[in-house]
């Protein structure tokens, strides 16, 4: 065959990098945001973030955007205007200086800079425990046997290695025996908080009611549980309980009340778990009898194009400032998309806002089915856009910090024709669980035929599956003395 050219038409969706950053950080959460946006500071010199200048440092008459929705030059003597609704802001006329973050600024003084205090560190268990093995009167060779134990605890306070096994591993020479491990274990046991340096969890529990008063009220009954009947307590099988240790429903529930207040897991509480703050995106406040969204400012980078390469880049026309003219665009690119970010993020809280008005009325039992599919309708954006504006974005309310993914939920057809929020179907199996008698829990059959009384049409394994996830306790093991 003999080679020809041929003319062909195509369609192609190609994506330009200032459109691959506006959704890569329409996607991000606050912290991704904010350490995507340190990374182009350090990377462009083009950026920098808004200090306090007067208005006379500026030399480009360009727009300055002091917030969202709020429009001001920089020889504007009478100041940005308020106005409750949200001004579009034309993005063609490229400001040079965009401060996202409101009218704070940051000062420069490192002396006026607050900074939190950090908080002291906690001992670790390993480090408490040797603490007190020093203060102790164990000393020679026990105290140094007590200290290899003391090391080979796990994060829980619990000894998860046979002594057996730990003889074996020892060096000949030390002459350590197996006698002298479990004398050192039980000084160990002993040092401190009771329950420490436990093999398993019977042990454990039994550590710690041997340490009560010995006239504590069935403290030998709890003992005899937690040694050869832990299984059963587990299960709540009080009848088989009753019948092979001979007690009356007083006893075994004093007993009961005992075990319920022992700890499990005695050495978590020396662990040096960092708590993790959530910074929200919007706040909801209730504005004259109606429900309002703004922005935070405090999660909102202060950005703005650095005025003084700018001015030099207008001055050059060699062929050395192509680059600084790249880094100039990508810096406005940046503060454009982060405005974009923003703005898509505040719509999209507003149309959750308004349809899940009764929500922040009246709780969780008043929220109404949610899909993607109806916000994206209303704000005529692809389903896909809003998906990223409400993955890890947060919303203070006055009920809590929610993320937006909490206010989308299928929905159940009811008796009369509408339809009820798997979140308030959750909310009410949530109420009758915490309502029901002890002494006779609900079933998940029981539940159902309630709700179905209510209008509420619910198969039994849907209860189940909305207990299971809200880790509620099947029946028998919510039942009680």
């Amino acid at each position: 065959m003999k080679p020809t050219l041929q003319l062909r038409f195509s369609q192609s969706l190609t994506l330009t990098p200032q459109l691959q950053q506006a959704i890569r950080l329409l996607q991000l959460s606050t912290q991704d945001m904010h350490q995507e946006v340190a990374r182009m500071l350090e990377e462009n010199p083009m950026l920098e973030v808004a200090e306090e200048f007067p208005a006379s440092t500026f030399s480009l008459d360009t727009p300055s955007i002091t917030s969202p929705g709020t429009v001001s030059t920089a020889n504007d003597e009478s100041g940005p205007s308020s106005n409750d609704d949200r001004n579009e802001v034309d993005f063609n006329n490229e400001p040079a200086d965009w401060n996202t973050g409101g009218n704070s600024t940051r000062s420069t003084d490192d002396e006026d800079e607050t900074r939190p205090e950090q908080a002291e560190e906690q001992a670790s268990l390993r480090a408490h425990l040797h603490s007190q093995l020093t203060i102790s009167s164990v000393d020679g060779k026990d105290r140094q046997v007590v200290g290899m134990l003391i090391d080979a605890l796990d994060e829980n306070g619990y000894l998860a290695q046979d002594l057996d096994e730990l003889v074996a591993l020892l060096p000949a020479e030390l002459e350590i025996t197996l006698d002298d491990l479990e004398t050192a274990l039980v000084q160990l046991q002993h040092l401190d908080q009771p329950g420490l340096a436990a093999r398993n969890l019977c042990e454990c529990l039994a550590l710690q009611l041997k340490a009560l008063p010995e006239d504590t009220p069935q403290r030998d009954l709890a003992i005899r549980l937690v040694s050869q009947h832990i299984d059963l307590v587990a299960a709540h099988d009080f009848s088989k309980i009753k019948k092979l240790l001979r007690c009356s429903d007083d006893e075994l529930r004093a007993a009961q009340h005992l075990i319920m207040g022992l700890n499990p897991k005695p050495g978590a509480e020396f662990g040096q778990s960092v708590a993790d703050y959530v910074v929200p995106d919007v706040v909801v406040e209730k504005h004259r009898n109606k429900w309002r969204v703004r922005l935070n400012v405090e999660a909102m980078p202060k950005l703005r194009v650095n005025q003084i390469y700018a001015n030099i880049l207008q001055q050059r026309s060699d062929k050395n400032s192509s680059q600084l003219s790249t880094q100039l665009q990508e810096a406005k690119w940046l503060i454009k998309n982060l405005q974009q970010r923003f703005d898509t993020i505040l719509r999209v809280a507003e149309a959750i806002v308004e349809r899940q008005g009764n929500f922040f009325e009246h709780g969780e039992i008043a929220m109404r089915p949610l899909v993607l599919r109806e916000i994206a309708d209303e704000l005529e954006m692809h389903e896909s856009t809003v998906s990223r504006s409400t993955t890890q974005k947060f919303m203070l309310t006055p009920r809590g910090i929610y993320e937006f993914k909490h206010f989308f939920g299928s929905g159940l057809a009811t008796e009369s024709g509408g339809t009820c929020s798997s979140t308030a179907i959750r909310e009410l199996i949530k109420q009758l669980v915490s309502a029901e008698d002890t002494h006779k829990p609900l079933t998940d059959s029981r539940m159902a035929e309630i709700l179905a009384q209510q209008g509420i049409v619910v198969a039994r394994r849907t209860i189940a599956k909305y207990r299971d996830a809200l880790r509620i306790l099947p029946v028998n093991l919510r039942k009680s003395l």
